[in-house]
């Protein structure tokens, strides 16, 4: 990222909304802006399957693993507005199992794009199964988005939720209810 080009970029939208990037205020605005950017996009400088082929491990565990309330923050590819919440992660090893945090690593590493949350939510199960090679994995998205929050419709308490089901995950109804009880949304199944 050029954060030159996106100081530029910043300093002309200021103009374009009637406003003086030069008032004191705002002088500083651009470099912020480009700062908070290359923070917030950071995701597409990072290698999701580096970091689970970095920590994987030999196990004999066949039984589920869950990670639940990881908090993510993503930005919405149609308004570039933030929408945050909460995801969970489970997986049924066959084995391998996968050092803890890489599973909020590897979130991130996704949130930390221009996303829609079908995306996201598809991209965090579709690394797992391709990399750890377990019997299923399931993942939940819940999230607000400001897009529709803050413009548009502008309903405060709505949220989305998304799923991504695979494998054991997808193909048992016990193992998917066991997963959604266990993260406290059985009412997804």
């Amino acid at each position: 990222m050029n954060k030159h080009t996106i100081q530029d970029l910043i300093r002309q939208l200021l103009i374009e909304l009637g406003e003086d990037p030069n008032r004191e205020g705002l002088v500083k605005t651009p470099h912020r802006v480009a700062e908070a950017w290359e923070f917030l996009a950071r995701g597409y400088g990072m290698d999701a399957e580096k970091v689970i082929k970095g920590a994987l491990f030999e196990s004999d565990s066949n039984h589920m693993v869950i990670v639940k309330d990881i908090e993510i923050y993503s930005l919405c590819e149609h308004h570039m507005l933030p929408f945050y919440g909460r995801c969970h992660i489970g997986y049924i090893p066959r084995g391998k199992v996968v050092g803890v945090s890489k599973l909020a690593r590897v979130a991130d590493i996704y949130a930390r794009r221009l996303q829609i949350q079908e995306r996201l939510t598809h991209q965090i199960a579709r690394i797992l199964m391709d990399h750890l090679h377990p019997e299923g994995v399931g993942v939940v998205v819940e999230a607000k988005h400001l897009c529709m929050m803050m413009r548009g419709v502008e309903k405060q308490n709505s949220s989305m939720v998304t799923s991504a089901m695979l494998g054991s995950f997808h193909n048992s109804v016990a193992t998917r209810e066991e997963f959604l009880t266990l993260i406290g949304r059985r009412e997804l199944s």
